[in-house]
């Protein structure tokens, strides 16, 4: 049996607005998940809920306390003073950073500032730094933005290397093919 992350009944509104009105399940902690649904159903406000990010205002989660989280944001939050390597290496060590870059195929890239960059390269550091924090539970929300399908495939491999569950939001199908994902949950 493996563990579950538990939903009893949250709620969490923003200005009178509930993004989620007493939204329930049950998530694997194994395997990867999918969460799916409309833009604004509530899925980032859902992954802040279970990264401790927010409170609900009602209703109870369980099954993430002694869970250390390891985030892929939508934006690719990188420090724009700091290098590839440094960013890489927010919370983690050097030689986990350079490790999960090399592997993202940023190895001749690790002193290059934000903004020498492309896009694409970005995103696979804020990937490579989530890979290198060592979290307990991989949460990816719309991972793949300026990715090419290459590098999709060479970052979906990563993260399934890394041998823990991972959640995460994407609106394409064929992301969700690149993870073999094997459970999904639709937020309405």
């Amino acid at each position: 049996m493996h563990d579950v992350i538990s939903l009893k009944n949250v709620t969490k509104t923003f200005g009178g607005h509930a993004v989620l009105n007493n939204f329930s399940a049950e998530i694997p902690l194994c395997g990867v998940t999918v969460f799916r649904g409309a833009s604004g159903a509530g899925k980032t406000t859902l992954f802040r809920l279970l990264m401790g990010l927010e409170k609900p205002d009602s209703g109870e989660i369980c099954g993430l306390e002694d869970k250390k989280p390891a985030v892929v944001f939508q934006e690719d939050r990188l420090l724009p003073w700091s290098t590839a390597l440094e960013n890489a290496a927010t919370g983690s060590d050097e030689s986990r950073a350079r490790e999960a870059l090399v592997r993202l195929g940023l190895g001749d890239n690790l002193c290059q500032l934000p903004r020498e960059l492309s896009g694409g390269m970005n995103r696979r550091v804020a990937i490579a730094r989530a890979l290198a924090y060592g979290g307990d539970v991989l949460f990816l929300d719309e991972p793949f933005t300026g990715l090419d399908e290459e590098n999709k495939k060479i970052a979906a491999d990563a993260m399934r290397e890394a041998n823990i569950p991972i959640l995460v939001i994407t609106h394409d199908d064929a992301e969700a093919d690149l993870f073999g994902a094997f459970c999904e949950i639709r937020i309405d």
